[in-house]
């Protein structure tokens, strides 16, 4: 794990966490989520700190493009919903989704590419989604589990029926069932699947792959795909975090237990 900072924001290639690991590999950048105790959940402040890797990687000439991969048997399961918060500078959770690094993903300028080594959800699944190429460890799995958690993620409804068309997308939004590597290879949820102890030469070589481009027309196809991906409804998003499907859907999860608002006949047993 990286020094203990807490309480500092960001500031060059210190990512405001000691949970991401901000490494240089040149001409690349690696950015490294370093939280496996809790599955790589991610706390505000690491949600923040990708969106600043990504920027960060943007603005300095000598770095080519990112490579997104994480320590542990998980890659990225998602926002972390027991508040077991531990890294934080103030003022940082008063800005809401303007944290999420979603949008600094898929308009970077440079390449982005990351590296799935196990269970992927949440906002690692959207990253993932958004990347330039997503490579996928034969280990992983992949799950859209937010609306059994209250969650109206129109972020989600908005990006996956462009990536994998309508069915799958409603497939996995609804049902929030799990996808293992192969499965989200053949549905396009991921570029390119390798052997486990491969997945790091077979990522970085994609992001190689991606820097023999010319840098200025590369951008200006990206800002194309980014078209095709259009906008989602963020008022909706909004209002449905602040709303008491999402408390239940959290206590939910906190308590191991199905949500009540499934009807008593065909509620399960344990959390969703």
């Amino acid at each position: 794990m990286t020094e203990d900072r807490r309480g500092e924001p960001p500031s060059g290639d210190w990512c405001g966490t000691p949970h991401l690991r901000f490494e240089r590999h040149p001409p690349f950048a690696h950015l490294v989520v370093d939280r496996p105790r809790y599955k790589n959940t991610l706390t505000p402040a690491m949600y923040f700190g990708i969106r600043y890797a990504v920027e960060h990687v943007n603005r300095r000439p000598e770095l080519a493009g990112l490579l997104l991969r994480a320590d542990g048997e998980t890659f990225v399961t998602g926002g972390d919903l027991g508040n077991r918060v531990d890294d934080h500078w103030p003022g940082l959770g008063q800005l809401g989704m303007d944290l999420l690094p979603f949008d600094a993903v898929r308009r970077s300028d440079k390449p982005v590419v990351v590296a799935v080594n196990g269970l992927c959800q949440g906002g690692g699944l959207m990253i993932t989604l958004l990347a330039d190429v997503a490579v996928a460890s034969e280990r992983a799995t992949f799950r859209a589990p937010e609306l059994l958690r209250g969650i109206a993620d129109t972020y989600y409804a908005q990006i996956l029926p462009r990536q994998v068309g309508p069915a799958r997308a409603r497939d996995l939004l609804l049902t929030g069932r799990r996808l293992d590597a192969a499965e989200a290879l053949d549905w396009g949820l991921v570029a390119r699947t390798a052997s486990h102890d491969g997945l790091l030469e077979a990522a970085a070589e994609a992001l190689t792959q991606c820097c023999y481009a010319a840098p200025t027309a590369r951008a200006a196809v990206k800002r194309s795909l980014d078209a095709y991906y259009g906008a989602f409804d963020r008022a909706a998003m909004e209002q449905s975090l602040a709303g008491p499907e999402r408390e239940e859907g959290w206590a939910a999860f906190s308590e191991r237990r199905a949500p009540r608002w499934i009807p008593e006949e065909i509620r399960p047993d344990g959390r969703l």
